[in-house]
């Protein structure tokens, strides 16, 4: 497959796949950080597209990707609201785990082994790619964000999470998510690859898409649940661009 995949950040998260529903186990942070990250997604794709939230299906006739889909975590949602949606995966484990979850829950998700690349070489196009906590991962984010970008229709709407590169995000992300809480095996995260918001910003304008919103997404460790910040990206943030 041509990719910008990194094979040792694919590894890690191999190592880990069986884990990826249990709420106390490796993935704990993305579950409790899920709330959160599915507010952000769903008001977005509603604004964008004049969706209603409260109605059965609001977001019938969309067609969503979700890269670095994991174990389904965020493809679940997206199908429940009535949405097609394509959960794509460069760790092969983490396949087969999504298909029997959401077999289990109902749910008809076309998940596949592949990377973005190759989706946007087969010609597949999306309505809205959400791209979370992906970037920071590859080895060449301005070819993975392109690729990214040719898989968007004209129109289409990418969502894009990662963590910000400052003394703060080590201390918190590193040494308190991996060192002291023991949430994520030590080195699951690479501080040099976080990426500040504005050179976020500035690789998705190269990349051909144009930004239209950031949010912090910040944890709250006495009620130990995550909310949305115009003003705090100092750790997670999430971005939205548009395909013109």
């Amino acid at each position: 497959m041509q990719t910008t995949i990194d094979p040792s950040e694919v590894a890690k998260f191999e190592a880990m796949a069986a884990e990826w529903w249990d709420p106390t186990g490796k993935f704990r942070p993305l579950h409790l950080m899920n709330p959160c990250r599915l507010d952000y997604i769903t008001s977005q794709i509603a604004a964008e597209y004049g969706r209603d939230l409260s109605r059965p299906g609001a977001f019938a006739g969309l067609r969503i990707l979700d890269i670095g889909c994991g174990g389904g975590l965020l493809s679940e949602p997206m199908a429940r609201l009535g949405a097609e949606v394509v959960g794509a995966d460069a760790a092969p484990r983490n396949i087969p785990v999504a298909q029997v979850h959401a077999e289990q829950s109902g749910l008809q998700i076309d998940y596949r082994f592949t990377t973005a690349e190759d989706l946007a070489a087969a010609g597949e196009r999306f309505d809205v790619v959400l791209n979370m906590e992906v970037v920071e991962h590859v080895s060449d984010p301005l070819a993975y964000l392109t690729a990214c970008q040719t898989l968007l229709k004209p129109g289409g709407i990418m969502i894009c999470s990662t963590l910000n590169r400052n003394p703060k995000s080590f201390l918190m992300a590193i040494i308190g998510a991996e060192w002291v809480m023991r949430w994520l095996p030590k080195g699951t995260h690479d501080w040099a690859k976080f990426i500040t918001p504005d050179e976020l910003y500035d690789l998705i304008r190269r990349a051909g898409l144009d930004p239209l919103d950031r949010k912090g997404m910040v944890f709250n460790p006495v009620s130990w649940s995550w909310s949305l910040s115009s003003r705090d990206l100092s750790v997670n943030y999430v971005t939205t661009s548009r395909k013109a």
